[in-house]
């Protein structure tokens, strides 16, 4: 089965890259040896839609990323539909071939040890600045709010007596976040040293040096380069939210307690952090069970 008129093709009439054809010309390769192997065919008239699909579980079940394949499924398209074209097969095969659902990505969060150093490691001495940084990452992290909603917080926003956080998320719908002693005694000092500094009093709790309204590119500037030491992945202030659930969730916090303090609308957009507490749990068992890496029939 010869796909040298097709990579012909792309290379003089579309004009594709050495590298792209390359890659065409080796997928094309993989999917050949398979149906000649698998089915016996040796004419393209003689492929099926069933066969494809057959080809499609072969590469899933080798461990090939679903994106992957999803790029071979395109090559098989597109060399399909040039040889109806070309009049070489009567119909095509990959028509009623969909592409497979792509998960979403799962969220990136910090390793829990990761964090604890971080915090351990801060520095506490008391200028404003230093601890106005230190209680960023100790309010994102300790309560998984958002970035907007750490902008909007206030002092009023604290309900010391009731060692609560209300916080008004997505469409103004307002939740309560409980406070732990640690946090809740950090922003009690630095409300008191942000009165010091700024006499008149600003309305909002993190403020600039100059006792303006934080923006979110400053934010950002103080995760990133405080996560910088923790983790090479990403640092953001949402990966601190991730983080937030993940840590709960891995510690035995119910979904549906996750979903309230996350202000989530529904359980789905929750049961993300389900997925990466199982991909933890399984790269776990893979480095502890003492049985994970034994070979069947070695």
């Amino acid at each position: 089965m010869d796909t040298a008129p097709f990579i012909h093709f792309l290379e003089f009439e579309k004009r594709y890259s050495p590298h792209t054809l390359k890659a065409y010309q080796k997928d094309l390769n993989v999917f050949t040896t398979y149906m000649e192997e698998a089915y016996g065919v040796s004419r393209w008239e003689e492929i099926n839609d069933e066969m494809i699909r057959s080809w499609i579980v072969f590469l899933m079940e080798n461990g090939m990323l679903p994106r992957t394949v999803n790029r071979k499924i395109s090559v098989l398209k597109a060399f399909f539909k040039y040889l109806l074209s070309e009049g070489k097969i009567n119909n095509n095969p990959t028509a009623l071939i969909t592409s497979i659902k792509q998960g979403k990505p799962l969220p990136a969060f910090v390793e829990k040890n990761q964090l604890n150093e971080l915090f351990d490691s801060q520095d506490y001495s008391k200028d404003f600045i230093t601890m106005r940084n230190n209680l960023v990452l100790s309010i994102l992290y300790n309560t998984g709010i958002r970035l907007s909603e750490l902008l909007s917080l206030t002092n009023d926003s604290f309900d010391f007596d009731q060692h609560l956080l209300r916080v008004t998320g997505k469409r103004n719908k307002e939740r309560v976040i409980p406070l732990a002693t640690p946090i809740e005694n950090e922003i009690k000092e630095y409300i008191d040293k942000k009165n010091q500094v700024f006499p008149n009093g600003p309305v909002n709790l993190i403020v600039t040096k100059k006792g303006q309204k934080a923006y979110p590119k400053m934010i950002y500037r103080i995760v990133h380069l405080a996560l910088s030491g923790a983790t090479s992945g990403k640092r953001s202030p949402h990966v601190l939210r991730h983080s937030f659930a993940t840590h709960l969730l891995n510690n035995g916090a119910g979904l549906n307690a996750i979903k309230d303090l996350l202000g989530h609308s529904s359980l789905a957009a929750t049961q993300v952090y389900t997925h990466t507490t199982i991909e933890q749990l399984q790269s776990i068992y893979k480095q502890a069970h003492p049985r994970a890496h034994i070979k069947k029939g070695g």
